[in-house]
């Protein structure tokens, strides 16, 4: 997917209201340039974003990117026309926020990377060592849950009701949960290193964004690490109606080069895989 940390935020300037709307103002084929304004997590999106940029200017396309700490204002930004796009979300927190506010109006233009989720804990190695009644702290996004509760199915610590859609299942959906797991799943998603390194709880599973931000390794520091092959991929995000403008493409264009893809390789080690569609 995703405020007690909305006072870190970058306030948008009056300059980039102004200039919201003029991705689409250069004409193609133009030798004058374009601007577009996206709104991204600082990490990985932000630092992938900037690696880019010389990319997108020599395609005439002057990129801004404005970076944000919550999960919330990216969106808000992008509906408000703050923004030409933002880049920080999976599709399943992209529909979820669509279900709850009627003025979102959003298009998936392309898919960049995936981030897969880790567990940390400063008390065990795995999560076999977890004890009985153990407790695991996860974020509030409910958009995360059932990738977090089918990520742990997959380790064998929980099994999830038949016939349960994965991403949307929740706690209540867990049939078997032999070591009676304490779930405590009301902590906004970027307090949550903040959480592991005050060792709360006896285990904290963490965006992987969040996670690098806060310098861990997820590939050294994690207990366990959702597989490569996830379906959440996190997506270049824009109001209906602009993925068609050639700024948008040009963008999506050079995120999935040749050369964007293996920076995200050797920067992340593996932390972040790229997808090129």
């Amino acid at each position: 997917m995703k405020k007690l940390l909305l006072s870190s935020v970058f306030a948008v300037s009056a300059f980039a209201l102004a200039a919201c709307g003029t991705a689409g103002s250069g004409e193609a084929g133009s030798s004058e340039s374009s601007k577009l304004i996206v709104g991204a997590s600082n990490v990985p999106h932000a630092e992938i974003l900037e690696e880019a940029k010389p990319l997108l200017e020599e395609q005439g396309v002057e990129l801004e990117i404005k970076t944000f700490q919550d999960y919330i204002l990216p969106n808000k930004s992008l509906a408000g026309e703050e923004l030409d796009a933002n880049y920080f979300q999976h599709i399943p927190y992209l529909e979820s926020q669509m279900a709850e506010n009627e003025d979102y109006d959003f298009v998936n233009a392309g898919g960049i990377h995936i981030e897969p989720i880790g567990v940390y804990s400063k008390k065990y190695k795995s999560l076999e060592e977890l004890p009985e009644g153990a407790t695991i702290i996860m974020s509030n996004s409910v958009a995360d849950h059932g990738r977090i509760l089918t990520m742990l199915e997959s380790e064998g610590l929980i099994k999830l009701k038949e016939g349960v859609e994965k991403t949307t299942a929740t706690v209540e959906d867990i049939a078997e949960n032999s070591k009676d797991i304490q779930f405590k799943a009301d902590v906004e998603a970027s307090l949550l290193p903040q959480i592991y390194n005050n060792d709360e709880g006896d285990a904290v599973l963490i965006n992987t964004n969040y996670a690098i931000d806060a310098g861990l390794s997820p590939q050294n520091d994690a207990i366990a690490l959702e597989g490569a092959d996830s379906p959440y991929v996190n997506i270049i995000a824009v109001n209906k109606g602009d993925e068609g403008k050639k700024e948008v493409k040009a963008l999506v264009e050079v995120l999935h080069s040749e050369e964007i893809q293996k920076f995200i390789e050797e920067k992340y080690e593996g932390a972040v895989v790229p997808v090129d569609k």
